[in-house]
């Protein structure tokens, strides 16, 4: 058999340049998190949208020159239109001043109850899925009997017992929003506390609160992260609701669910455009910040990392 090989059948590789090319620029895990996160349109979408409503609540009662709380008995329930562009309600009161006043105070109790879950559910659940052992369980019995008592019977005592006002309905809803997130942290730090890190940090003489607040919190940032863009929109829910029983904020002050509940009368009379706009509003805001949570979750996913 000849074993001559024809010089055209082969071509030799050139594999010095390539072989050494970088493939994708080096990037942090929070710049791979945000690369990610902006491929994602419904979540950069939603994030807009939650600025501008942030924006919104800030400038928006100052745009037009009314006051939330006067009232004109000559412009009683008025249609949107070039004047009022929300309307009025049964006071004469402009709608659309009313309505972004109001997102101030959802969204302050929103965020403010978001705070008090990432601070004291950080902190308990830190705690307690670090000592371990008997600690662990006497914390987590506590946090598992807070769970059987009804929330809601108890959100409305602390209402009815306490003054009413902005905060009494953060304490009411901080008293339990910290349960989930204490819960989640206390698991994520029993995983990571068995790290090769942790043990290195110890042998290198960190302190305890230095091995749970440096090494191990920071690694649980991105299910901290994910956890309160939800637990915003339940908030937000929960105020609603509240309010909505007449348990919100006193008036004449206002929130979308004091304001959805002063509508209910008008759709009796037909003037379902006063419900109309908080009603979306609060669908609107909750919807968006789920979806922002989804899109979050996706990004900071170690696994979804290419």
């Amino acid at each position: 058999m000849s074993t001559n090989v024809q010089d055209n059948r082969f071509q030799p590789i050139d594999k010095g340049a390539s072989a050494e090319q970088i493939v994708r620029p080096s990037m942090s895990y929070w710049q791979d998190a945000w690369r990610r996160l902006k491929m994602n349109k419904l979540a950069i979408t939603s994030l807009c949208i939650v600025a501008f409503l942030i924006i919104m609540a800030v400038i928006g009662p100052m745009i037009r020159p009314f006051s939330y709380s006067d009232q004109s008995f000559m412009d009683i329930n008025k249609s949107p239109d070039s004047v009022h562009w929300f309307g009025t309600d049964s006071l004469g009161r402009d709608l659309f001043v009313r309505v972004w006043y109001g997102a101030r105070y959802s969204l302050l109790i929103a965020f403010c109850a978001a705070a008090i879950d990432l601070v004291v559910g950080v902190i308990y659940g830190g705690i307690a899925g670090f000592k371990g052992g008997k600690t662990d369980s006497i914390m987590m019995r506590f946090v598992e009997i807070m769970y059987g008592i009804p929330y809601l019977l108890v959100v409305i005592m602390l209402l009815v017992v306490m003054k009413p006002g902005l905060f009494t309905i953060i304490v009411a809803l901080g008293v339990f929003g910290w349960l989930g997130m204490a819960r989640l942290v206390r698991g994520q730090i029993m995983q990571l506390k068995e790290q090769e890190f942790v043990l290195a940090a110890k042998t290198l003489g960190a302190s305890s609160t230095r091995l749970l607040f440096k090494h191990l919190v920071p690694n649980t940032l991105s299910v901290i992260i994910v956890n309160i863009t939800f637990t915003i929109p339940a908030a937000i829910f929960s105020e609603a609701f509240l309010s909505f029983l007449g348990l919100g904020i006193p008036v004449p002050k206002a929130s979308w669910g004091t304001l959805a509940n002063d509508a209910l009368g008008s759709l009796i009379s037909h003037h379902a455009y006063q419900l109309f706009f908080p009603a979306a509003l609060i669908a609107l805001t909750m919807l968006v910040f789920n979806l922002l949570g989804d899109g979050l979750r996706d990004a900071l996913d170690p696994k979804m990392r290419k």
